[in-house]
């Protein structure tokens, strides 16, 4: 790992711009500088080859840092979102078992926003045992249908995702500035956001808060020419009032759930640019992409070295070994096969993937099968709706918010009124039996809605 954390560094000049937030910048080689001095400090706590070590700091330079630092040192990092509640750290740590926590010092709990540094603490942990695999970097699946899987990936892994984004058409190069928004805990923030940026000489760009204001005034600023988030951005992009152009900006791409179509057209309106699709797993890193968000419904072809099959209507993913750790993730890798578990087709002719759904979203009502997206949709379609989760337990159920200024000229739906809507559009069989309204649908850590029955239930009750 520490090869690959040098290549990246060499790959360009060391007076290139990596890091920015607001007037603040850091070079490659200030970079390289504080990489090497927090390897020091870890190497004196007894981190080196091997060492299992969990990292949970907000998104920051100092989170860049000491993950470079740590795979410097070729320590194991479990890599934690910071969002995550200490219960929920406490459950994953009690399979992982990291021996060290490296964590943010200060008052995590009372910032608001981004902030470029951080106060880090290490803590020894006596009950932790070092790295049984060779997997450099850990991660948790988003537990949006069910409980987080424990993810490895080597790495020889990390570096072939770097050289499939390298090799993916209309990907940010040198000059490029990226206003990044989607998470650095997870796969395609921090690969395509922060490690092929590293390898791209593209200056990685951070706003001071996710909102619609700070969003558009940080891209006007800094002039940014590609936009990396999840569909809630865009969403919160697309509803913008008066907002500047941005004329700088020719890349604007998704990743971490399908972007629905209804916003990417709102964007694409509003700012001019095609919203982009990447498609990948946890597992596997980025699978297919369409950065110029011209091959829509398809997700774009399989990225460069990627090997895909439709088998049952699911789509799987070639991998040479198992990423799973802690015998977490049941059948879905065999054979040199992972299961995606999302419907998918595959172009017999240019090779587009589309992806239909979850493949759990079909699910059968009476002897006929139902397509949950297919009613989320539908009810997507209602002109007060922003956003609609379907799940079917004992019954079929919708959870939907109304958009804002829908709620502000007083023209709310009910929940029998959005039944009339979805009466006039779906054969009976397909209708929700309950429509609850929220003030906002619960996500997961890295911005997926979540999927499960009970946590709904939940969030309608409170």
């Amino acid at each position: 790992m520490g090869s690959l954390v040098r290549r990246l560094f060499d790959a360009r000049d060391d007076t290139l711009p990596y890091l920015t937030h607001q007037q603040e910048t850091v070079t490659r080689g200030e970079l390289r500088e504080r990489v090497a001095k927090q390897a020091a400090v870890f190497a004196g706590f007894g981190i080196g080859p091997g060492s299992a070590v969990g990292l949970r700091t907000p998104p920051s330079f100092t989170q860049v840092e000491v993950l470079l630092a740590l795979w410097r040192l070729g320590a194991q990092v479990m890599l934690f979102d910071f969002r995550l509640k200490p219960a929920e750290v406490a459950a994953l740590c009690a399979s992982c078992r990291p021996q060290f926590m490296v964590r943010a010092g200060s008052n995590v709990q009372a910032t608001f926003g981004f902030r470029p540094e951080y106060e880090v603490v290490t803590e020894c942990r006596g009950t932790g045992r070092p790295a049984a695999t060779g997997h450099r970097l850990v991660q948790f699946s988003s537990g949006s249908t069910g409980r987080p899987k424990v993810i490895g990936r080597t790495a020889a892994s990390l570096a072939a995702e770097v050289d499939r984004f390298a090799g993916i058409t209309g990907m940010p190069g040198e000059g490029d500035r990226v206003l990044l928004l989607s998470s650095t805990a997870h796969s395609f923030g921090l690969v395509a956001g922060l490690l092929h940026s590293l390898a791209a000489g593209v200056s990685v760009v951070f706003a001071p808060r996710i909102s619609a204001r700070d969003l558009l005034r940080t891209a006007v600023d800094h002039r940014v020419t590609a936009l990396f988030g999840v569909p809630m951005h865009y969403e919160l992009l697309a509803a913008a009032v008066d907002p500047p152009g941005l004329p700088d900006l020719r890349v604007a791409v998704s990743g971490g759930e399908l972007m629905p179509p209804d916003v990417a057209a709102r964007f694409t309106e509003r700012y001019g640019v095609p919203v982009g699709e990447s498609y990948g797993t946890t597992e596997s890193g980025v699978v297919a992409m369409d950065v110029g968000g011209t091959l829509r419904p398809s997700v774009g072809p399989a990225a460069p070295g990627m090997v895909v099959r439709v088998r049952r209507g699911e789509l799987d993913v070639a991998l040479d070994e198992s990423p799973y750790l802690f015998d977490s993730g049941g059948t879905q890798y065999a054979d040199g096969w992972l299961r995606t578990r999302d419907r998918a087709s595959v172009d017999g002719s240019g090779g587009a993937v589309r992806v239909h759904g979850r493949a759990d979203s079909l699910v059968v009502i009476g002897g006929l099968k139902v397509d949950l997206t297919e009613v989320e949709n539908v009810l997507r379609g209602h002109p007060a709706v922003e956003q609609a989760v379907v799940v079917h337990g004992d019954v079929t159920e919708a959870y939907v918010v109304t958009r804002a200024a829908a709620s502000a000229e007083g023209g709310v739906p009910s929940a029998e009124e959005l039944l009339r809507w979805c009466r006039e559009r779906l054969a009976d069989y397909k209708l929700p039996r309950v429509v609850r309204l929220l003030d906002a649908l619960p996500r997961t850590s890295n911005g997926k809605l979540v999927r499960q029955p009970t946590l709904l239930r939940e969030r309608a009750v409170g």
